[in-house]
């Protein structure tokens, strides 16, 4: 089933002077359980597509779909219930709030969209990311790769249907990385859920069932890791 739909998305910023083009004509589509990785340089339209993905911000032609919902026609309450309920973040710098506990940390989106059971749920994530033990301490008692689980059990405790990471593992060493994009790849193929990862890492994109590959702000290549491997 196709969860999200890019048709002829285009992004421009500035209305004066030269005007930059983020994003060209990119159309994609991305089903419920797969994982995408999008790769490419600084300044190629990565962050900006995940914007767009993930309803934070609006292509200037084209449109974007999310199960089905075009995000240019959401008003403002529209909005914010799809990326309360249907969209999860993972950001480089895990984001954590440092006064709130483990536990606080994945429950308060829930409380926020007051949802029943929020401890209950929090603590099944968390032992779903294999952090339940950690669940009193508090985010400067952590490494970086638990605080990035920790992060990923937060995104997924209001059991959204699309992921959006962007450079999940940037800080994190390489096993600790390897443990963190199993933890995607186990979003996607056993929760189902949708998982759009942008990365600089060649290294991270062997765990994506598809890499899109963007150069100047459109899609240069659509790659699997098998087709890598051979150009490697």
């Amino acid at each position: 089933m196709t969860l999200l739909e890019l048709r002829g998305v285009s992004k421009q910023y500035g209305e004066e002077g030269t005007p930059v083009l983020a994003l060209d004509n990119v159309s994609l589509d991305i089903g419920a359980g797969e994982f995408v990785a999008l790769v490419g340089r600084s300044g190629c339209g990565k962050s900006t597509l995940l914007n767009l993905c993930g309803a934070m911000d609006f292509p200037t032609s084209g449109a974007v779909l999310i199960g089905g919902r075009d995000t240019k026609r959401l008003n403002d309450a529209e909005l914010t219930r799809l990326r309360r309920e249907k969209i999860g973040f993972i950001f480089q710098s895990f984001q954590l709030l440092h006064t709130l506990t483990v536990a606080e940390n994945v429950e308060l989106p829930l409380l926020l969209a007051r949802k029943n059971n929020a401890r209950h749920v929090a603590i099944e994530r968390l032992g779903w990311v294999e952090m339940e033990e950690y669940a009193h301490r508090y985010p400067h008692q952590l490494s970086g790769g638990q605080q990035q689980r920790v992060a990923i059990a937060r995104a997924l405790a209001g059991g959204p249907s699309l992921l959006l990471a962007d450079e999940p593992t940037g800080n994190l060493d390489t096993t600790t990385g390897e443990l963190v994009l199993d933890l995607l790849t186990r979003s996607a193929h056993d929760l189902g859920v949708a998982v759009v990862m942008a990365t600089h890492s060649a290294e991270s994109t062997a765990a994506a069932d598809r890499v899109v590959r963007l150069r100047d702000g459109r899609i240069a290549a659509v790659e699997t890791p098998r087709s890598l491997s051979k150009l490697a």
